[in-house]
């Protein structure tokens, strides 16, 4: 029998916001330093967070890396439009190739729209001439980030 139950939305308070936002800012803050910073204990922290990540709101931790600092100087986004019968093999290759950091199948003309990070730019076209045996692409070279990925809480 399918199980028709629908997961509530989950509803934070000001001090479940003010934990992730913190968490957000350094994964790695000590339960103690949060505990300190929005006046509760830390056993009370522990279970806040145990609850958020039980209820999915909080799905991990992660570091992020500068890719700048390893030396991918350029960051290009790529829509691309699968040929005719190509859709599964396109997202294959996308997934095989590293400098693809992230893809988004979306609606509209294209099918994926993807980040790819290069150390220059002669990378970018042996990269797109294997895509476009199975896409049409059209490319942008990412000029500045006004908006980075940000927190919706």
């Amino acid at each position: 029998m399918r199980n028709n139950l629908k997961k509530e939305e989950c509803v934070l308070d000001g001090i479940d916001t003010k934990l992730i936002e913190l968490l957000y800012a350094n994964a790695r803050t000590p339960v103690s330093e949060l505990a300190r910073t929005v006046g509760m204990t830390a056993p009370s922290v522990n279970e806040r967070l145990k609850r958020l990540e039980e209820s999915g709101v909080i799905s991990g931790y992660r570091v992020e890396v500068n890719p700048k600092v390893l030396g991918y100087s350029l960051m290009a986004i790529v829509r691309m439009r699968q040929l005719p019968g190509k859709l599964k093999a396109l997202e294959a290759l996308i997934r095989s190739i590293p400098e693809f950091v992230e893809c988004d199948k979306v609606t509209g003309e294209d099918c994926y729209v993807a980040r790819l990070y290069l150390k220059n730019i002669s990378e970018l076209d042996p990269i797109l001439d294997r895509v476009s045996e199975l896409a049409d692409t059209n490319t942008a070279i990412v000029k500045s980030t006004p908006v980075t990925r940000r927190l919706l809480v």
